[in-house]
Formats: C-alpha cells, structure tokens, sequence
C-alpha cells in the first residue's frame, strides 16, 4: 500500500494545502493548473454522482478508482475538500481522512491563531504533524519496500 499526495481545497476551490510522498509521475503541469483541473474534476464527479444517485445520499461522492490509483474524496460540513490519493490495495483510507481533519487539520489550522482559513496553509508545524502521522498510518508504505 502507498500514499500518493493529498490536496486540501477550501470551499471555493482554493488550493490551500498539497504534499506529496510516493508520487511517481509528474503530470507536467504547475501545480495551480494540476490543482484546477483536480478540482474541476472533482466538481463535476461531485454533480454526476448527485444527479444520477437512485438514492438521496448524504454522503454522495466518496472514491474512485483507476487501474493505477484510487482517489478518496471527503468533504467537511465547512466545504473543506481532502482528496487523497493511494494505490489501489490501500484499505481505511475514508477514515484517515476523516483523522486527518479532526485531528490534524483542526488542532494545527484551525485552533491555531497565526493560520487563516482562507489562505493556503503555511504553517510548518501542520505539515511535519501531518507527514508524520501519514508516514506511520498502515496505508503508507514506499513502492522501495
């Protein structure tokens, strides 16, 4: 199993946070393209899944998956999107998100004074906390390994 990069979005589609760890292929772009078009995608999906749903889902869009990775989706209350990014083998990946936000996202961003929710993060404290707590999940392990 492997973690590929996360990107965090705001509610507007604002990129506010990406990492990455075992990404592979660079898609050629700047990040603000590669963010746009991940967040294009993800609004479009978003649409799709809604409109065509039999159900009235409260969760709606949650995964999807390729031959090559599966992207996990979870949106906060608040807007906030997590999007991360795995191999496909990669299990209990919606509620490392959801930790992710609760116990990551809100203790270092939100509860912290010097962060601004509208702007992207640059609290460094936030990004050492957050790779280290992917690094020890058991959804990350190096392709190396």
């Amino acid at each position: 199993m492997t973690v590929h990069n996360i990107y965090i979005f705001d509610k507007q589609g604002s990129l506010l946070f990406y990492q990455e760890w075992n990404r592979l292929k660079n898609s050629g772009m700047t990040r603000e393209e590669e963010a746009k078009l991940m967040y294009g995608m993800l609004f479009s999906l978003k649409s799709f899944v809604n409109k065509i749903s039999p159900l009235d889902t409260k969760e709606g869009f949650l995964y999807y998956k390729t031959s090559k990775y599966t992207l996990h989706y979870l949106e906060t209350p608040s807007g906030l999107k997590f999007v991360l990014n795995t191999d496909n083998h990669s299990q209990g990946v919606r509620d490392l998100l959801h930790q992710i936000y609760k116990e990551i996202f809100v203790e270092y961003v939100v509860k912290n004074p010097l962060c601004s929710l509208n702007e992207p993060i640059q609290s460094e404290l936030f990004k050492t906390k957050l790779d280290a707590y992917i690094k020890q999940s058991s959804v990350y392990l190096t392709k190396s390994m």
